[in-house]
Protein backbone atom coordinates (compact mmCIF):
# COMPACT_ATOMS: atom_id res chain seq x y z
CA UNK A 1 0.00 0.00 0.00
CA UNK A 2 2.80 2.63 0.79
CA UNK A 3 4.64 2.06 -2.91
CA UNK A 4 0.73 2.51 -4.46
CA UNK A 5 0.64 5.46 -2.56
CA UNK A 6 4.31 6.97 -3.07
CA UNK A 7 3.41 5.91 -7.21
CA UNK A 8 -0.20 8.09 -7.07
CA UNK A 9 1.64 10.62 -5.64
CA UNK A 10 4.48 10.94 -8.41
CA UNK A 11 2.12 10.63 -10.80
CA UNK A 12 0.08 13.84 -9.39
CA UNK A 13 2.59 16.19 -9.37
CA UNK A 14 3.06 15.08 -13.10
CA UNK A 15 -0.10 16.20 -13.63
CA UNK A 16 -0.96 20.02 -14.41
CA UNK A 17 -3.50 21.01 -12.22
CA UNK A 18 -3.27 18.47 -9.57
CA UNK A 19 -1.49 18.64 -5.90
CA UNK A 20 -1.74 17.28 -2.74
CA UNK A 21 -3.45 20.08 0.04
CA UNK A 22 -2.96 20.14 3.72
CA UNK A 23 -6.09 17.34 3.96
CA UNK A 24 -3.98 13.76 3.42
CA UNK A 25 -6.98 12.43 1.71
CA UNK A 26 -8.10 15.57 -0.71
CA UNK A 27 -6.51 17.18 -3.72
CA UNK A 28 -6.80 19.87 -5.37
CA UNK A 29 -7.53 21.24 -9.19
CA UNK A 30 -7.20 24.46 -10.68
CA UNK A 31 -9.95 25.28 -12.93
CA UNK A 32 -10.17 28.81 -14.07
CA UNK A 33 -7.54 29.76 -12.25
CA UNK A 34 -9.20 28.38 -9.04
CA UNK A 35 -8.03 25.47 -6.62
CA UNK A 36 -10.83 23.35 -6.50
CA UNK A 37 -10.62 20.40 -3.50
CA UNK A 38 -12.05 16.84 -3.58
CA UNK A 39 -11.24 13.75 -1.76
CA UNK A 40 -11.53 10.45 -3.49
CA UNK A 41 -11.68 6.95 -2.84
CA UNK A 42 -10.17 4.18 -5.37
CA UNK A 43 -11.44 0.48 -4.57
CA UNK A 44 -9.19 -0.97 -2.59
CA UNK A 45 -7.77 -4.23 -5.05
CA UNK A 46 -8.43 -2.02 -8.06
CA UNK A 47 -5.54 -2.80 -10.28
CA UNK A 48 -6.68 -0.46 -12.87
CA UNK A 49 -7.01 -3.66 -15.77
CA UNK A 50 -10.75 -2.63 -15.45
CA UNK A 51 -13.15 0.32 -16.24
CA UNK A 52 -14.15 1.78 -13.05
CA UNK A 53 -17.88 3.97 -12.47
CA UNK A 54 -17.59 6.58 -11.35
CA UNK A 55 -20.02 8.72 -8.11
CA UNK A 56 -19.79 11.93 -7.36
CA UNK A 57 -21.17 12.63 -4.00
CA UNK A 58 -21.96 16.52 -3.40
CA UNK A 59 -22.61 17.68 0.45
CA UNK A 60 -25.00 20.34 1.33
CA UNK A 61 -25.21 24.47 1.41
CA UNK A 62 -22.29 25.29 4.51
CA UNK A 63 -21.04 21.52 4.41
CA UNK A 64 -17.17 20.23 3.45
CA UNK A 65 -16.64 17.09 1.58
CA UNK A 66 -14.85 15.62 4.80
CA UNK A 67 -17.24 15.86 7.13
CA UNK A 68 -19.69 15.10 4.54
CA UNK A 69 -18.00 12.15 3.14
CA UNK A 70 -17.40 10.48 7.12
CA UNK A 71 -21.26 11.04 7.69
CA UNK A 72 -22.59 9.18 3.92
CA UNK A 73 -19.83 6.80 4.71
CA UNK A 74 -19.85 4.81 1.52
CA UNK A 75 -16.06 3.84 1.19
CA UNK A 76 -16.70 0.45 2.15
CA UNK A 77 -19.63 -0.06 -0.65
CA UNK A 78 -17.37 1.39 -3.36
CA UNK A 79 -14.49 -0.91 -2.17
CA UNK A 80 -17.58 -4.07 -2.17
CA UNK A 81 -19.34 -2.74 -5.35
CA UNK A 82 -15.66 -1.57 -7.24
CA UNK A 83 -16.60 1.86 -8.39
CA UNK A 84 -15.07 5.58 -7.51
CA UNK A 85 -16.23 7.84 -5.41
CA UNK A 86 -15.39 11.52 -5.08
CA UNK A 87 -16.41 14.07 -2.86
CA UNK A 88 -16.14 17.42 -4.38
CA UNK A 89 -15.91 20.84 -2.16
CA UNK A 90 -18.50 23.62 -2.81
CA UNK A 91 -16.78 26.90 -3.33
CA UNK A 92 -17.86 30.20 -0.43
CA UNK A 93 -20.98 32.36 -1.17
CA UNK A 94 -21.09 34.72 1.61
CA UNK A 95 -18.89 32.78 3.70
CA UNK A 96 -20.92 29.41 3.56
CA UNK A 97 -19.81 26.54 1.04
CA UNK A 98 -22.51 25.94 -1.81
CA UNK A 99 -23.14 24.53 -5.12
CA UNK A 100 -23.83 26.63 -7.81
CA UNK A 101 -27.14 25.05 -9.24
CA UNK A 102 -28.46 27.99 -11.54
CA UNK A 103 -27.30 28.95 -14.78
CA UNK A 104 -25.99 32.31 -15.28
CA UNK A 105 -28.68 34.86 -14.96
CA UNK A 106 -29.82 37.97 -12.91
CA UNK A 107 -32.06 35.95 -10.50
CA UNK A 108 -28.46 34.05 -9.92
CA UNK A 109 -26.36 34.57 -6.72
CA UNK A 110 -23.35 32.83 -7.45
CA UNK A 111 -20.56 33.00 -10.13
CA UNK A 112 -19.33 29.84 -9.39
CA UNK A 113 -18.41 27.65 -12.63
CA UNK A 114 -19.16 24.34 -10.93
CA UNK A 115 -20.70 22.64 -13.67
CA UNK A 116 -17.78 23.47 -15.53
CA UNK A 117 -15.57 22.43 -12.69
CA UNK A 118 -17.27 18.74 -12.92
CA UNK A 119 -16.87 18.74 -16.72
CA UNK A 120 -13.16 19.49 -16.34
CA UNK A 121 -12.77 17.23 -13.17
CA UNK A 122 -14.31 14.12 -15.03
CA UNK A 123 -11.78 14.70 -17.94
CA UNK A 124 -8.59 15.11 -15.36
CA UNK A 125 -9.62 11.67 -13.56
CA UNK A 126 -10.30 9.82 -16.97
CA UNK A 127 -6.49 10.72 -17.20
CA UNK A 128 -5.67 8.96 -13.81
CA UNK A 129 -7.70 6.51 -13.56
CA UNK A 130 -8.66 4.17 -16.06
CA UNK A 131 -13.02 5.27 -16.38
CA UNK A 132 -16.32 3.85 -17.69
CA UNK A 133 -16.94 7.44 -18.97
CA UNK A 134 -20.57 5.79 -19.75
CA UNK A 135 -21.03 5.39 -16.10
CA UNK A 136 -20.90 8.32 -14.29
CA UNK A 137 -23.03 9.05 -11.72
CA UNK A 138 -23.91 12.26 -9.40
CA UNK A 139 -25.87 12.49 -5.89
CA UNK A 140 -26.12 14.87 -3.36
CA UNK A 141 -27.79 16.32 -0.14
CA UNK A 142 -29.61 19.16 0.06
CA UNK A 143 -28.21 22.04 -2.15
CA UNK A 144 -25.94 18.73 -3.70
CA UNK A 145 -29.01 17.89 -4.42
CA UNK A 146 -29.70 20.63 -6.18
CA UNK A 147 -26.82 20.46 -8.09
CA UNK A 148 -26.93 17.07 -9.29
CA UNK A 149 -30.38 17.85 -11.16
CA UNK A 150 -28.44 20.56 -12.47
CA UNK A 151 -26.06 18.37 -14.00
CA UNK A 152 -28.75 16.30 -15.40
CA UNK A 153 -30.53 19.02 -16.69
CA UNK A 154 -26.97 21.37 -18.29
CA UNK A 155 -24.69 17.85 -18.69
CA UNK A 156 -27.01 14.98 -19.06
CA UNK A 157 -23.76 14.33 -21.88
CA UNK A 158 -21.08 13.57 -19.13
CA UNK A 159 -23.94 12.32 -16.45
CA UNK A 160 -25.69 8.50 -16.69
CA UNK A 161 -28.39 8.74 -13.59
CA UNK A 162 -28.83 10.89 -10.80
CA UNK A 163 -29.70 10.74 -6.87
CA UNK A 164 -31.62 13.47 -4.53
CA UNK A 165 -31.70 13.19 -0.51
CA UNK A 166 -33.60 15.77 0.77
CA UNK A 167 -32.80 18.41 -2.50
CA UNK A 168 -34.98 20.11 -4.56
CA UNK A 169 -35.35 20.58 -8.61
CA UNK A 170 -34.58 24.72 -9.42
CA UNK A 171 -35.17 24.10 -13.56
CA UNK A 172 -37.91 22.93 -14.57
CA UNK A 173 -38.03 25.05 -17.81
CA UNK A 174 -36.89 24.79 -21.74
CA UNK A 175 -33.51 25.10 -20.56
CA UNK A 176 -33.60 22.20 -18.58
CA UNK A 177 -32.33 19.88 -21.89
CA UNK A 178 -31.16 16.30 -21.01
CA UNK A 179 -29.88 14.85 -24.16
CA UNK A 180 -30.71 10.86 -23.07
CA UNK A 181 -33.66 9.59 -20.83
CA UNK A 182 -32.07 9.88 -17.35
CA UNK A 183 -33.17 7.77 -14.73
CA UNK A 184 -33.63 9.48 -11.33
CA UNK A 185 -33.47 8.77 -7.50
CA UNK A 186 -35.37 11.01 -4.84
CA UNK A 187 -35.06 10.64 -1.06
CA UNK A 188 -37.39 13.17 0.77
CA UNK A 189 -38.77 13.38 4.35
CA UNK A 190 -42.51 14.89 4.56
CA UNK A 191 -41.32 17.02 7.54
CA UNK A 192 -38.48 18.62 5.57
CA UNK A 193 -38.22 22.41 7.00
CA UNK A 194 -35.74 23.51 5.03
CA UNK A 195 -36.75 22.67 1.48
CA UNK A 196 -40.40 21.40 2.42
CA UNK A 197 -41.86 18.56 0.71
CA UNK A 198 -44.71 20.68 -1.35
CA UNK A 199 -42.23 23.21 -1.66
CA UNK A 200 -43.23 27.27 -0.86
CA UNK A 201 -42.14 30.22 -2.43
CA UNK A 202 -38.88 29.43 -3.68
CA UNK A 203 -38.57 25.83 -4.39
CA UNK A 204 -40.58 23.69 -6.10
CA UNK A 205 -42.43 20.57 -4.47
CA UNK A 206 -40.84 17.01 -4.75
CA UNK A 207 -43.77 16.27 -6.87
CA UNK A 208 -42.43 18.68 -9.51
CA UNK A 209 -39.27 17.73 -9.63
CA UNK A 210 -40.90 13.76 -9.92
CA UNK A 211 -43.49 14.60 -12.65
CA UNK A 212 -40.54 16.26 -14.67
CA UNK A 213 -38.04 13.53 -14.60
CA UNK A 214 -41.34 11.16 -15.11
CA UNK A 215 -42.56 13.19 -17.88
CA UNK A 216 -39.01 13.71 -19.92
CA UNK A 217 -38.48 9.95 -19.71
CA UNK A 218 -41.72 8.63 -20.36
CA UNK A 219 -42.77 6.47 -17.41
CA UNK A 220 -45.38 4.81 -16.48
CA UNK A 221 -47.40 7.64 -15.11
CA UNK A 222 -48.77 5.05 -12.35
CA UNK A 223 -46.06 3.68 -9.85
CA UNK A 224 -45.84 0.88 -8.37
CA UNK A 225 -45.96 1.64 -4.59
CA UNK A 226 -44.74 -0.57 -1.43
CA UNK A 227 -44.73 0.75 2.01
CA UNK A 228 -42.35 -0.36 4.78
CA UNK A 229 -41.60 0.69 8.36
CA UNK A 230 -38.07 0.89 9.76
CA UNK A 231 -37.87 1.33 13.45
CA UNK A 232 -40.95 3.09 13.71
CA UNK A 233 -40.98 5.32 10.53
CA UNK A 234 -42.76 5.05 7.26
CA UNK A 235 -41.39 4.72 4.35
CA UNK A 236 -43.33 4.80 1.28
CA UNK A 237 -41.38 3.45 -1.64
CA UNK A 238 -42.95 4.38 -5.54
CA UNK A 239 -41.56 3.20 -8.79
CA UNK A 240 -42.31 4.71 -11.95
CA UNK A 241 -41.13 2.00 -14.82
CA UNK A 242 -40.47 0.96 -18.35
CA UNK A 243 -39.60 4.36 -19.79
CA UNK A 244 -37.98 5.18 -22.85
CA UNK A 245 -34.40 3.13 -22.88
CA UNK A 246 -35.69 1.12 -19.95
CA UNK A 247 -34.57 4.01 -17.48
CA UNK A 248 -37.06 4.85 -14.03
CA UNK A 249 -37.52 6.97 -11.98
CA UNK A 250 -37.94 6.00 -8.24
CA UNK A 251 -39.32 8.09 -4.88
CA UNK A 252 -38.77 7.36 -1.20
CA UNK A 253 -40.87 9.45 0.75
CA UNK A 254 -40.02 9.60 4.22
CA UNK A 255 -42.66 9.85 6.60
CA UNK A 256 -42.39 12.57 8.94
CA UNK A 257 -38.76 12.44 7.75
CA UNK A 258 -36.86 15.53 8.21
CA UNK A 259 -34.22 17.85 5.93
CA UNK A 260 -31.06 14.94 6.24
CA UNK A 261 -29.09 12.29 4.66
CA UNK A 262 -31.70 9.46 6.27
CA UNK A 263 -29.55 6.80 8.37
CA UNK A 264 -32.64 4.54 7.20
CA UNK A 265 -32.73 1.10 6.52
CA UNK A 266 -35.02 -0.26 4.04
CA UNK A 267 -35.29 -3.65 3.86
CA UNK A 268 -31.35 -4.13 4.14
CA UNK A 269 -30.27 -1.03 2.63
CA UNK A 270 -29.20 2.22 3.87
CA UNK A 271 -29.22 5.37 1.80
CA UNK A 272 -25.98 5.03 0.48
CA UNK A 273 -26.84 1.52 -0.76
CA UNK A 274 -29.94 2.46 -2.12
CA UNK A 275 -28.86 5.25 -4.51
CA UNK A 276 -25.95 3.46 -5.93
CA UNK A 277 -28.15 0.35 -6.13
CA UNK A 278 -30.06 2.39 -8.23
CA UNK A 279 -27.79 3.96 -10.53
CA UNK A 280 -25.18 1.61 -11.56
CA UNK A 281 -28.41 -0.17 -13.39
CA UNK A 282 -28.20 2.96 -16.15
CA UNK A 283 -25.36 4.36 -18.21
CA UNK A 284 -25.89 7.03 -20.52
CA UNK A 285 -27.66 4.72 -23.02
CA UNK A 286 -30.55 3.49 -20.54
CA UNK A 287 -30.84 0.37 -18.70
CA UNK A 288 -27.61 -2.06 -18.32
Amino acid sequence: MFKKNIFFFIICLLIIGCRKNNNPNGLVFSHNNQDREYLIHVPENHDGSTALPLLFNFHGFGGTASDFMNETNMQSLANAENFILVYPQGTLLDGSSHWNAGLDTPDNKSDADDLGFIEALIIELSTQYNLDLERVYACGYSNGAMFSHALACYKSNLIAAVGSVSGAMLDTSSFCSPVHPTAIINIHGTADNVLPYNGNNDFYSTDIALNYWINFNNTQQNPVVNSYTDNGTTIEHYQYNQGTNNVSVEHYKVINGDHVWFEMNFQGNNTGELIWNFLSRYDVNGLI
